[in-house]
C-alpha cells in the first residue's frame, strides 16, 4: 500500500455523517485519524463507527502532528477563520461550500494557501461525478450543435425554523446553500467568462421578537442572469419551492437535459435527455459515488507533491460571481 493522506475532521455536520466521513474512511489513500467538536459527547458518537479519536475543540485537531489534512463542514460563516487556522497550522484543506461568504476572504484563503504551499480545495463535490465530464464530451462532439444558454435550477422545500440554513449570522439562505451549485456548474460548461447581467434575491422580512440567531432574515429564493461573450446562464435557486435539481443546455441543433445533476445517489444512473429535430434520445450512463471521487482527488492531489495551487483560480472566480449576484440581487421584501 502506497502513503496515506492522515486526514482529521472539523465540525460534525449531517453532511459529514452522511456521506463524508463514509468516504474519508472507505478511501485506501487516506487514514481518518480524528474528529473535532466543541463537545467531546458530539465527538465521540461521530468517530466512534470509524475507530478514530475524537477530540474536544478545533484548535487541539489542529495541533496534532498525525493528521496532515482537514475537512471543514462548519456553518458557512465559520469557514474562512478555521481555514485559515488550519493552513497556517500546516494542513491541506477540503472545504465544504462555500468555502467562504466573501470574496476577500476567499483572497486571502487563497494567499495563505499559496504562501504556506498547502492544497485548498472547494468540496462541490457533484464537479467529480463522471455524468458532467460525459455532457461535455457530448456537447464538444456537437451533439446539440453550438451552446448557445445554460438553464440550472435547484430547489428544495420549505426548512424547519431552526434549521441551520435559515440563521442569517451563520452564512444561511439559498445562494450560500444552493445558488452556489448553479453558479459553478455554469462556470463548468460555459467557462470561466461570465458576467453578472442581473439578479433577484427575495427574503423573508424578520419576525418581530424573533432572537436574531434564528431571524428569518435569509434570502430564501433568487434568480441570476450570467452572461459571456458566447452564451447566457439562467440560475434560478430556493428552499421555499417544490425540489428541483437539474440542468440544460440549449444549442443550435438541439437541447440537453439532466435530472438529479447535483445530488446523485451513489447507484442512480443519470439519464441524459437529447431533445433535436429528430426527436428524443435519453442514454442511461454509469452510476457513480462524487463523494468518493472528491476525497480520491483531494488525498491525490496532496500526496502528488505537484501543484497544489490548481484550485485557486476557480475558487476566486466562483466567490466572486457569487458576490456579484448578492450585490444585483439587494433583496425585496416577499410580497404578502
Amino acid at each position: 500500500m502506497g502513503p496515506r493522506l492522515r486526514v482529521g475532521v472539523l465540525g460534525c455536520a449531517s453532511i459529514a455523517r452522511r456521506k463524508m466521513l463514509p468516504a474519508l474512511a472507505s478511501n485506501p489513500s487516506v487514514r481518518l485519524v480524528a474528529v473535532a467538536s466543541r463537545t467531546g459527547e458530539k465527538a465521540t458518537m461521530f468517530a466512534a463507527p470509524y475507530g478514530c479519536d475524537a477530540v474536544t475543540g478545533y484548535e487541539e485537531l489542529l495541533q496534532r502532528t498525525d493528521v496532515d489534512a482537514v475537512y471543514i463542514p462548519l456553518p458557512a460563516a465559520l469557514r474562512a477563520t478555521w481555514i485559515a487556522r488550519a493552513l497556517e497550522a500546516g494542513k491541506h484543506v477540503l472545504g465544504e461550500k462555500p468555502l467562504t461568504t466573501t470574496a476577500a476572504d476567499a483572497r486571502d484563503l487563497v494567499a495563505l494557501g499559496g504562501r504556506r504551499g498547502l492544497l485548498l480545495m472547494e468540496s462541490f463535490m457533484f464537479l467529480h461525478h463522471s455524468v458532467h465530464r460525459r455532457v461535455t464530451e457530448l456537447v464538444a462532439a456537437g451533439r446539440i450543435g453550438e451552446p448557445r444558454s445554460f438553464t440550472a435550477e435547484f430547489t428544495i422545500p420549505p426548512l424547519p425554523a431552526d434549521d441551520i440554513r435559515n440563521r442569517p449570522g451563520l452564512g444561511g439562505g439559498a445562494l450560500l446553500d444552493l445558488g452556489v451549485y448553479t453558479v459553478r456548474a455554469a462556470q463548468y460548461f460555459c467557462g470561466p467568462g461570465l458576467s453578472v447581467a442581473g439578479a433577484v434575491l427575495m427574503s423573508d422580512p424578520p419576525v418581530a421578537g424573533a432572537p436574531p440567531a434564528i431571524g428569518r432574515g435569509v434570502d430564501r429564493a433568487g434568480a441570476a442572469l450570467l452572461t459571456s461573450d458566447r452564451t447566457t446562464a439562467q440560475l434560478t435557486f430556493g428552499m421555499a419551492h417544490a425540489y428541483q435539481c437539474r440542468y440544460r443546455i440549449c444549442g443550435s441543433e438541439g437541447l440537453l437535459s439532466l435530472d438529479r445533476a447535483f445530488t446523485p445517489p451513489p447507484n442512480l444512473r443519470p439519464v441524459v435527455r437529447i431533445e433535436d429535430k429528430d426527436g428524443t434520445e435519453e442514454r442511461a450512463l454509469e452510476a457513480d459515488d462524487h463523494f468518493a471521487n472528491i476525497v480520491t482527488a483531494f488525498a491525490g492531489t496532496a500526496l502528488g507533491g505537484g501543484d497544489l495551487t490548481g484550485h485557486g483560480e476557480q475558487i476566486l472566480r466562483q466567490a466572486d460571481l457569487v458576490e456579484r449576484i448578492r450585490r444585483a440581487g439587494a433583496p425585496a421584501p416577499r410580497a404578502a
